[in-house]
């Protein structure tokens, strides 16, 4: 849908020299090309396209009012020598690389302080390559920490569509410190061993809308993150309003949908509806621990089915590492105001695992209409956590119970409908899509 954006100035990667047999080194033609097309970002904007062929890459960076347009043949492929992809500054919110103290490696395709951006194709390729990075790390051999195959930062109105991403060396879309952001109609492929090759982060990130994906990866399907402790603390940007909808995912060694464990910096107003979680270690889970700070609260997660899932739901309340030992053993997360409702299993290991922090009670936290086909005899274990329960098979922990003779509260965000984004986009274009998803996406809270 977004490629369908009037540019008024256009060019084809091949002008600027490129050679499309997956060996030559094109680095240069993609940043030639953008620099080429920057003069015309405040003449309409410009499309840069890329025709059918294999073109081996580096890392580049976008700019403000571009579409990076694939064909249905091509795939963008990244070197696998390291030294082709820059190294930049860390994230201030996470105070080193997120793997390794110090610098990392910049993402295959970058982007700074940009607006009106568009990524996307007629389900073209971006191929990280990423079992050289696999490897490295399995074996102890990184210097830095591995990059991601899209990263942009401090960016709006940003649309991510209709693409193939395919073994990224980390994570594959990460928009951190960005607003109005849309991704949709994504493929996300890697193997089911491949390590924290995450599907979408948003991160610290606000007023974002993700839908009609298809993830099969090694790590969580979707994670929503906002800074690492004491740095996340300090940076104080959230990740608010938060839409997911319509996603099947698949993954080893993560969840279908994960908050954290990186939250410090605060996470709220999220909702999460029509999810499909098949052969995957965790279904839905929140990561924490002493240490982060921050919150978790105004979350909702409904219409979810999963089948061959280790364990349905887990929260967490010690989870994960910390960047340094400098960081404050005080600093207690707020998790609160959970609601998970309409779910289905089959063939489920565990239905739930719940655990808070000693004197840090998880509160509110809210399970209903839960239908689960578990081979546990012990299908719940529940902590530190508060909160309620109905109508949830196997009956759940005695911490939600349901017969307590307290009015429950718990917290429902506001649907949109997907026909109304789809009527919207056909009157307006794709231009139109993003503030009108955006608007709907503001009005979740």
């Amino acid at each position: 849908m977004a490629s369908t954006v009037y540019r008024p100035h256009s060019v084809t990667l091949t002008e600027f020299g490129a050679v499309g047999d997956g060996k030559t080194l094109n680095t240069k033609s993609f940043q030639n090309a953008i620099f080429y097309l920057n003069s015309f970002a405040d003449k309409g904007g410009a499309q840069l396209f890329v025709p059918a062929g294999r073109w081996l890459t580096g890392g580049f960076n976008l700019i403000s009012h571009l579409t990076l347009s694939l064909d249905k043949d091509a795939v963008i492929i990244g070197s696998m020598d390291s030294s082709d992809w820059p190294l930049i500054d860390p994230l201030p919110s996470y105070g080193r690389g997120r793997e390794l103290p110090g610098k990392r490696h910049q993402s295959l395709i970058f982007g700074w302080n940009l607006t009106d951006v568009i990524i996307t194709g007629a389900n073209g390729t971006i191929d990280g390559q990423g079992v050289v990075w696999w490897d490295w790390f399995h074996n102890h051999k990184l210097n830095y920490t591995r990059p991601h195959l899209i990263e942009l930062m401090y960016s709006t109105n940003v649309v991510i569509s209709n693409l193939t991403f395919k073994n990224s060396p980390f994570w594959n879309i990460h928009p951190v410190y960005c607003s109005q952001v849309l991704v949709e109609h994504v493929t996300i492929l890697a193997p089911l061993d491949s390590p924290n090759t995450d599907g979408i982060n948003p991160d610290s990130s606000t007023n974002v809308c993700i839908n009609h994906c298809y993830v099969r990866n090694g790590d969580d399907v979707i994670a929503i993150k906002s800074g690492w402790d004491q740095y996340g603390i300090s940076f104080a940007h959230p990740s608010s309003n938060i839409s997911i909808s319509n996603i099947t995912g698949e993954t080893r060694g993560g969840a279908g949908i994960a908050i954290g464990s990186e939250m410090s910096g605060g996470i709220s107003e999220v909702r999460a509806e029509g999810l499909r979680i098949v052969n995957s270690l965790h279904g839905i889970r929140i990561k924490t621990a002493p240490g982060r700070g921050g919150y978790v609260t105004n979350v909702y997660v409904a219409d979810v089915s999963m089948h061959n899932v280790s364990m349905a739901i887990r929260i967490t309340g010690n989870y994960g590492e910390h960047p340094n030992n400098n960081y404050d053993r005080n600093a207690l997360p707020v998790i609160s105001n959970i609601t998970i409702e309409n779910v289905v299993g089959a063939s489920v290991g565990v239905a739930g695992i719940l655990e808070g922090i000693q004197g840090d009670n998880f509160s509110s936290i809210c399970i209903s209409n839960v239908s689960l086909s578990v081979q546990s005899r012990h299908p719940w274990s529940c902590s530190l956590i508060e909160g309620y329960s109905n109508s949830v098979t196997p009956g759940s922990c005695e911490q939600l119970s349901s017969n307590s003779g307290q009015t429950p509260v718990c917290y429902s965000g506001v649907s949109f409908s997907p026909s109304q984004i789809q009527a919207h986009t056909h009157r307006n274009g794709a231009g139109g899509l993003v503030d009108f998803v955006l608007h709907l996406v503001s009005n979740i809270v």
